[in-house]
């Protein structure tokens, strides 16, 4: 079955619903790295619900997983997380019931030997006032899919980061177990925990999940230039180019323009950037 490009354009699905707890906020938190010190009294406002708990922003990107293109026709074991964007509307609380809409942006067609690009926006609101909460954009690349009669025009132009040293800096380690820890907030992908996978698919090791990265950078981001202070990210926006294995060593570097902080994620023990093009926009 490959991809229709009419039928992946009339996907979309409304009124779904979810809900968290502080038992789901406290486990994201844990899985992208809080809590490593449990002395460290910043850090603790997101492990442990001694007052109003704080949420990672980030934790968005795993509340609302509406599975709309599951039979897209696709080859998915060739499929990529390619980009991943959030606007918070207003800071995520602790718990929440949550009503989802998504819909497929745009697919764009890179060639029969290069693949598909796919595009989708999923719009949450909370059910209490039925206001919205975030907005969530995700590109996937579908290696296996392309010339399928697309878009063929340049798909959108990530953000540019500034040359030179960056403003700042911040490293942070991953554990050896971290991807079997992140799993339990819904990606039970085998990828991430199973070795004789991992290996038939070209990797030593099980890789950790692109969105575990993307929650990394942010807790970076959190602790170099908000002081913890998870109001103030308003959007958060990533390109994905290298996996992490967990035990790497994850420097972000940021470069700092008023309320826009450009930032990319690199593994220097390996030479390679995990991420790039990273752009998260603050409240004044």
């Amino acid at each position: 079955m490959a991809i229709d490009y009419g039928h992946l354009m009339s996907l979309e699905s409304r009124g779904n619903r979810f809900r968290y707890g502080d038992q789901e906020t406290l486990l994201y938190a844990l899985g992208v790295g809080m809590g490593r010190d449990p002395l460290d009294d910043q850090e603790l406002d997101f492990v442990f619900e001694r007052g109003t708990l704080k949420t990672v922003p980030s934790m968005a990107s795993v509340l609302a997983n509406v599975r709309l293109l599951e039979d897209c026709g696709w080859d998915y074991s060739r499929v990529l997380h390619g980009e991943e964007g959030l606007v918070l509307h207003r800071p995520l609380p602790p718990a929440a019931e949550l009503v989802a809409d998504a819909r497929v942006v745009e697919a764009y067609d890179k060639g029969a030997d290069k693949g598909a690009l796919i595009y989708t926006e999923t719009e949450v609101r909370d059910a209490a006032d039925d206001l919205p909460l975030f907005t969530q954009t995700r590109s996937i690349f579908a290696r296996g899919d392309g010339g399928f009669g697309g878009a063929t025009g340049p798909s959108p132009a990530p953000h540019p980061v500034p040359k030179g040293p960056p403003d700042a800096t911040c490293v942070r380690e991953t554990r050896p177990d971290q991807a079997l820890l992140y799993r339990l907030n819904g990606d039970r992908n085998p990828l991430h925990a199973d070795p004789a996978l991992a290996q038939r698919v070209g990797f030593p090791v099980p890789i950790l999940h692109g969105l575990c990265t993307y929650g990394i950078s942010c807790v970076a981001l959190l602790d170099t230039v908000c002081d913890h202070d998870h109001t103030r990210i308003a959007g958060f926006d990533v390109r994905f180019s290298a996996p992490v294995y967990p035990g790497d060593v994850i420097t972000t570097d940021m470069w700092l323009d008023g309320d826009v902080v450009s930032f990319e994620c690199r593994v220097g023990a390996r030479g390679v950037h995990v991420i790039r093009n990273g752009k998260c926009t603050l409240r004044s």
